[in-house]
């Protein structure tokens, strides 16, 4: 019988978290070496120059010996990669980490603000603040709570002497724009854009070059016959799927597809409600980071999240997880031909 991700309910304790805060497998080897920048697009090599410059100033940013050895830790430094989907951020993100020195954390901004709650603030500043930097892929602010979250969590970390490269769609000075406008939110977004030295780097989604669009979805007993033949593989209903999505905490969706090799999603159709649809993208993300495939039944992969959703204020982070979605269906696709 083929496994079910709904029948999963894995266990992390929250002093492993921090210890799992490092790039996706498929960033394992990735360097600025081997970073092309596009001829095209200049902001890419300057991307790349800049963060060479940030990691020479970085290393040397913990502070000076002084009398009877002690240290005093100067302020830490902050880079900021604002850039579209797929034109290598994360790439970028991942060779700062790998230079750095130990300890040094990477995750994305989700997986940061659930290790803060798994760990609370206190414990989860104590755990990071020796680190030589703190790696953020994904920034964004969904709500005020995280609003103010993060902006103290930087805060702490930096005096102390952390340095923090961060890699987004938005400017930080535009987090959190359109979703909530409070005057408390804002002076905390503003307070956050201090911290960064803002860099761009431009270029098309690399995901979507020359590629076509979203694979037709299959038939329910195709997906079936595919996931037996497949080792390793799910099949999961997807309202079956959200259901239990929702009895995890999004910190464990990582632990969830752990040794998993292909995801099947039966009777795919358009997300309910926001709720649904960002456990979706949390979902996305973790897949991709793994580098699992995706094949569905029912609706394609670029319909699961409406039009309603996507003119809102999450828009950013639904294409993107669109964009993996599709990636990982067409790498799905083109094996399942050979």
């Amino acid at each position: 019988m083929t496994a079910r991700l709904s029948d999963r309910t894995p266990q992390v304790p929250p002093e492993e978290l921090v210890g799992q805060m490092v790039p996706p497998s498929m960033f394992d080897d990735v360097s600025f070496d081997s970073y092309i920048p596009d001829p095209a697009e200049p902001s890419q090599a300057a991307a790349v120059a800049a963060c060479r410059q940030f990691v020479d100033k970085a290393r040397n940013s913990r502070g000076k010996k002084k009398l009877f050895g002690r240290r005093t830790p100067a302020h830490g430094l902050g880079l900021y990669l604002d850039g579209g989907f797929g034109v290598g951020k994360t790439h970028l993100l991942a060779s700062v980490y790998h230079e750095m020195n130990e300890p040094k954390a990477f995750a994305t901004f989700v997986e940061v603000t659930h290790v803060v709650g798994a760990l609370g603030f206190i414990a989860a500043v104590e755990r990071l603040s020796d680190h030589s930097v703190l790696c953020i892929d994904e920034f964004e602010l969904d709500d005020p709570g995280d609003t103010m979250l993060v902006s103290r969590l930087l805060t702490e970390l930096t005096a102390a002497g952390v340095n923090i490269v961060a890699t987004s769609n938005t400017l930080p000075g535009q987090l959190g724009e359109g979703r909530f406008a409070a005057q408390d939110f804002l002076r905390e977004i503003r307070k956050l854009a201090s911290v960064f030295e803002t860099i761009r780097v431009d270029g098309p989604d690399y995901r979507h070059r020359d590629l076509p669009p979203a694979p037709e979805p299959h038939t329910d007993a195709e997906l079936a016959e595919l996931a037996a033949a497949t080792p390793g593989a799910t099949l999961d209903e997807f309202d079956s799927l959200c259901a239990h999505l929702s009895t995890l905490h999004p910190s464990k969706y990582k632990a969830l597809v752990d040794g998993v090799s292909l995801v099947c999603i039966s009777q795919l159709h358009p997300a309910p409600d926001q709720t649904v649809a960002l456990r979706m993208v949390v979902l996305a993300d973790r897949l991709y980071d793994a580098g699992i495939p995706v094949m569905v039944s029912g609706s394609k992969l670029d319909e699961l999240f409406t039009e309603e959703m996507l003119g809102g204020g999450y828009r950013k982070k639904y294409l993107r997880a669109t964009s993996r979605l599709l990636a990982l269906s067409r790498f799905a696709e083109s094996h399942s031909d050979r």
